[in-house]
């Protein structure tokens, strides 16, 4: 699997680690056989890879791929399966800073995954942003229950 990833070793374990803490992954209990690997998935680890593998298959260009690696793209598509206002966005994703959901909104429509529309229905108009295209088919990977 390290090879696999590219990753080094430290980044690597430092990874798995994170997984064990998030409840993703955990040590197996009847590892020391060469054929029982040293982790294996927890019920929700099983859950989350689902949902990862949903969102792999939907994005099959590799180009496109490079845009789902950065860090808001899942979680900004997650959001925006109906039109949302910018402030709901940030606020749903507490953690995010205004540059960063700009800089990746604005990236994310650049590829025609989020639609921006002005709502004009209101005194002060105002930009909605909604999942479109690939933007869509992610949001319904990631939301799909199973």
């Amino acid at each position: 699997m390290l090879e696999a990833s590219g990753a080094s070793r430290t980044s690597f374990a430092a990874s798995l680690e994170h997984l064990v803490q998030l409840a993703l992954l955990e040590k197996n209990p009847g590892h020391g056989h060469p054929l029982r690997p040293e982790f294996r998935l927890t019920p929700t680890g099983v859950q989350a890879a689902e949902i990862a593998s949903r969102i792999v298959t939907a994005v099959p260009d590799e180009k496109e791929f490079s845009l789902l690696r950065k860090s808001w793209t899942v979680p900004i598509l997650a959001l925006t399966a109906t039109p949302q206002r910018f402030s709901v966005i940030r606020s749903d994703l507490a953690t995010i800073t205004d540059r960063a959901l700009s800089a990746s909104l604005y990236k994310l429509e650049e590829r025609e995954w989020i639609r921006r529309d002005i709502n004009t229905s209101e005194r002060v108009p105002f930009p909605t942003y909604c999942a479109a295209n690939a933007g869509i088919q992610i949001n319904r990977a990631v939301v799909l229950r199973a």
